[in-house]
């Protein structure tokens, strides 16, 4: 009964209408901002690294800009970039992977925009800046109601449906690895996320800015090994992937809609661009203006999508853990991995273990602890700043922001127990109900995040 509930609510959710808004508002957002995310690339990177403001009372009230890019790196860089790429292949097939890149290239300029807008309009709380949709939503658009609609819905989609997708990922890799019962591992994962959440904004910021770059480029550089052992499959890879995304060949042209809708589905999943997650982050970082954390945002949607979901859908499909070829002409005969099945962590655990015998399932395994804690630290950051904006220091706020607590970690718990079918519907439902309206509002107010880099580059603040 769950099963068909779930689908049932998943297929409304996740209309061809959705896929249609998402693409439509990025190739948007791009033409508006005069492709942001090529032009101002350089200017993307250097403002990771812009120094905190510093307030006319001498105090820095927020985190710093690096600190918010890895933060909201560690959101978008979890189960997706490793579980979520497998599963695209495995139901789009290679041509999902093109419609990924397509929704990381559009999506870096959603992101700009959310990003801008959540520090246009953050407010203080005692613990630091808070902000994301729900305020701009409420200031911009003068509709409290909805506001709090969007953050009852982070709350559930960040703070327990997503959860559950990424212990699921992580408790089934070590159980394909070490044996470790998924109860044990997802109990173990639950302990190790409460102790860092206790601490609040200024612990989760400093972990992720510790530990989010070095796993991510330690990652990055493993991918890099595998698809190089494997170098003479790329040719072929690369031209399966082409091939795939526009339903050229008659194996693939069958499901070329499944193939776009995957390669949207997973991109967004990744990347977050359009959740709203990234501008909850962006509106707690202290900087001088607006843009320069609109712009830092659009670059972890590059790290997330451009470097490491290619890194491992490369690894999958240049190993042949997916496809079989034709050794002389680099063909992609056809598609299949039974032994697998839906056991989505395996084809990349198996991809690893092409290479490096006997390694793959720990590389793998491990990397998903990292990814997988690091994300629930931003998702209960999500969650913990959308009951802040409810409360706002309110009667009843601290009380409300336990119960959110124990009801994360008790859904960490929880997903480790559930098919993964099932855990990935609920993720797309989380992913999907915040996008309908954080997307819609973006593109109403659009035009203030424009005069905002219009004013940015015009009097050259960086």
């Amino acid at each position: 009964m769950l099963e068909k509930t779930v689908s049932i609510i998943n297929d409304i959710v996740w209309s061809p209408a959705l896929v249609v808004l998402l693409v439509g508002a990025g190739l948007y957002f791009s033409i508006r901002t005069r492709f942001l995310q090529v032009r101002r690339f350089g200017l993307m990177v250097r403002s990771l690294f812009a120094p905190a403001h510093i307030d006319e009372s001498g105090s820095r009230k927020g985190i710093s800009s690096f600190q918010a890019f890895c933060m909201s790196l560690s959101g978008r860089v979890g189960t997706g970039n490793i579980v979520g790429v497998a599963t695209a292949i495995a139901m789009g097939g290679p041509g999902a992977v093109f419609w990924m890149w397509i929704i990381a290239f559009l999506g870096a300029s959603t992101a700009f925009v959310e990003s801008t807008l959540g520090q246009m309009y953050k407010f203080h709380h005692a613990s630091g800046y808070r902000g994301g949709p729900s305020c701009y939503i409420e200031k911009g658009l003068g509709s409290r109601w909805l506001g709090v609609l969007f953050a009852v819905l982070t709350v559930i989609g960040y703070g327990f449906l997503l959860v559950t997708v990424q212990s699921n990922g992580m408790t089934s890799a070590m159980h394909n690895t070490f044996g470790v019962s998924p109860l044990h591992s997802g109990l173990a994962l639950a302990f190790l996320v409460g102790l860092v959440i206790i601490g609040g904004i200024k612990s989760i910021s400093r972990v992720a800015a510790v530990v989010t770059p070095f796993m991510a480029l330690g990652y990055i550089i493993f991918t890099v090994v595998v698809v190089v052992i494997h170098i003479d499959a790329v040719p072929g890879v690369l031209k399966a992937i082409m091939e795939g995304a526009f339903g050229i060949k008659p194996l693939t042209g069958g499901i070329l809609g499944s193939t776009i809708m995957m390669g949207v589905k997973r991109g967004l999943f990744s990347n977050e661009a359009g959740q709203g997650g990234g501008a909850i982050v962006s509106a707690s970082a202290s900087v001088s203006h607006p843009a320069k954390q609109g712009l830092a945002q659009a670059f972890s949607v590059y790290v997330d999508t451009l470097l490491i979901c290619t890194g491992t859908a490369l690894m999958i499909l240049c190993s042949g853990t997916y496809n079989i070829f034709d050794s002389r002409t680099g063909e992609m005969l056809a598609a299949y991995a039974p032994e697998l099945g839906n056991n989505y962590v395996g084809y990349t655990q198996a991809a690893v273990d092409s290479a490096l015998r006997g390694f793959g399932g720990a590389f793998v395994s491990v990397a998903l602890l990292f990814f997988v804690f690091t994300t629930l630290m931003a998702y209960y950051f999500y969650g913990e700043s959308s009951i802040i904006y409810m409360f706002n220091g309110k009667k009843g706020e601290k009380a409300a922001v336990w119960l959110f607590r124990l009801g994360l970690i008790g859904m960490i718990v929880f997903g480790s127990l559930k098919e993964a079918g099932v855990i990935w519907q609920l993720g797309d439902i989380g992913v999907g109900i915040t996008a309908w309206i954080n997307v819609v509002a973006l593109l109403i107010l659009c035009p203030k995040a424009l005069s905002s880099l219009k004013e940015f580059e015009s009097k050259k603040l960086w």
